[in-house]
């Protein structure tokens, strides 16, 4: 009863002025822009990076260490060591990168973006993701490399091994999503950790791939370094063209002239 009383009491006396105003979250009309030369200059170390282990691979360099690294945490009935938990884990890792589920995140990031009223990224998001995947079926139809054959295949896979898709494809929709909102941010931390996020994500994609067999160490290591290298360069070179979309879509559309 006393401590009902005492409430009460303490209520009465707060005044009205006391009482927080609710916050206007106010977000930027462009996002703050990436470093064009910082982002050419991890363009270009991935694009190096990607050209060694093509050269590697298209010369016969990396057929000792894939097959090894294949096979090194496999038992003698060539499945992955671990229980089947860890396989099914290891599966949903991997459907990320597939083209259902990427897709939806990328589409889902533009909608955002959009409503975010962030025009140019949302036209950059879009021009990185869609002519990185004609990017990559290149590269892919170029090297035409056979996917390996020693181990089981643990999920579905088609076409030529070099590089993987899973791995070029998921680095350039998830980091591409990350520069995005990022930009967002005028923290430093926060932008890197969102971006460290996503390298960290698609490169667990990358991983599942020879986890499951579908692929060999040098075309998931190569997928990873060609998206990522597509992603920065993007970033850096396609900017304009995205300023240039955003802009006109931002432009009132003028009444016709009256008869």
């Amino acid at each position: 009863m006393h401590s009902w009383l005492a409430e009460r009491l303490v209520l009465r006396c707060v005044p009205e002025t006391m009482v927080v105003p609710a916050q206007t979250l106010r977000l930027p009309v462009r996002g703050f822009p990436i470093n064009r030369p910082k982002a050419l200059v991890v363009a270009l170390a991935a694009w190096a990076g990607f050209g060694l282990v093509t050269w590697a691979v298209l010369s016969g360099h990396t057929a000792a260490i894939d097959r090894s690294a294949l096979l090194f945490w496999r038992d003698s009935d060539l499945r992955p060591n671990g229980p089947v938990k860890l396989l099914e884990t290891v599966r949903d890792v991997t459907a990320l990168g597939g083209v259902l589920l990427r897709n939806l995140f990328a589409l889902g990031a533009v909608v955002a973006l959009l409503f975010l009223r962030l025009r140019r990224e949302a036209s950059l998001l879009t021009l990185t993701i869609t002519l990185g995947w004609l990017v990559e079926a290149l590269i892919k139809g170029l090297v035409g490399r056979d996917r390996p054959e020693i181990a089981l295949h643990l999920t579905e896979a088609g076409g030529a091994s070099f590089p993987s898709g899973h791995s070029f494809n998921s680095a350039v929709v998830y980091m591409s999503i990350a520069l995005a909102f990022a930009a967002l941010s005028r923290r430093r931390k926060v932008r890197l950790t969102i971006v460290l996020s996503a390298i960290l994500g698609s490169l667990a994609v990358a991983w599942s791939r020879v986890w499951l067999g579908v692929h060999w160490p040098s075309d998931a290591l190569a997928g990873w370094l060609g998206g990522t290298a597509w992603t920065f360069s993007a970033a850096a070179l396609l900017r304009p063209a995205a300023d240039a979309a955003a802009d006109a879509t931002a432009q009132p559309v003028s009444a016709p002239d009256s008869p």
